[in-house]
């Protein structure tokens, strides 16, 4: 991976109703940065420009939280992989669509329930000094629907 090494950081989070506590991981890498070729006009696409990229995802059941075993874990190499990849496969037009499309595909390999992306041009081709142009996207989940004819309570 080019530039300056990304940031991980992995946060748990633990509910607990009692007896059953339930934890989700909190997985994030931020300034993933990487050459690429996205942008609304034709030079922007042609001659490229730098990408600083923040992802973060939930990993809903995480063994590693109780077993302190790598291979239960997300490994970052993998998240950074997809990244890089949806970055640098194709050219697009708008951050919002590269986001989407880390967002999906992340969601997909790790089961996650949200996942936001950040992607930022450190030096966006505007007619004025800009410290950044930045766009964010969060993809969610749904979460099923209960059932009506079904309600939780006792009777």
């Amino acid at each position: 991976m080019e530039g300056a090494p990304a940031r991980y950081v992995a946060r748990v989070n633990e509910e607990s109703d009692g007896e059953d506590a339930n934890s989700s991981v909190q997985v994030e890498l931020r300034g993933v940065s990487i050459y690429t070729h996205h942008g609304v006009t034709e030079a922007e696409r042609e001659v490229g420009q730098r990408l600083e990229i923040d992802v973060s995802f939930d990993v809903p059941e995480c063994d590693a939280v109780l077993t302190d075993r790598v291979e239960d874990t997300v490994d970052y190499s993998q998240v950074c992989d997809i990244v890089v990849l949806a970055a640098t496969e194709r050219s697009y037009r708008t951050l919002e669509r590269l986001g989407h499309v880390i967002c999906e595909r992340l969601m997909e390999r790790f089961d996650a329930r949200s996942v936001h992306v950040r992607a930022a041009k450190p030096e966006p081709p505007l007619p004025v000094t800009v410290g950044e142009a930045a766009v964010e996207v969060s993809l969610h989940r749904e979460e099923p629907d209960s059932d009506p004819e079904d309600p939780e309570e006792p009777l």
